[in-house]
């Protein structure tokens, strides 16, 4: 067994590491779907700001998005998200001596 966390939980704990990207995913808890365009009036932050943290968050799983015309609509990703904080515990787990 190795001691060092899957990638995707690095990927994960390093995108939930940045407060701007945990008031973005907080935005989904209260909307369903989000353009780039209404996280950025949201979370009051420039929209290339925006557009990078959710590339970050998307990379890290926590985000799914859907081209819709010209927009790319965003959803957050909460089956991913359940795993990753459960793969996450039963690391910890791990860690303990029980």
């Amino acid at each position: 067994m190795t001691s060092a966390l899957p990638h995707e939980i690095q990927a994960f704990l390093r995108a939930l590491g940045n407060e701007t990207r945990q008031t973005i995913l907080f935005l989904f808890a209260s909307h369903q779907q989000l353009t780039v365009g209404e996280i950025a009036e949201l979370a009051q932050i420039g929209q290339s700001t925006a557009s990078e943290h959710l590339t970050m968050l998307k990379r890290a799983g926590l985000l799914t998005s859907t081209r819709q015309g010209k927009e790319v609509i965003y959803q957050a990703d909460n089956q991913q998200m359940v795993a990753y904080a459960e793969e996450l515990l039963t690391y910890l787990k791990t860690c303990t001596y029980e």
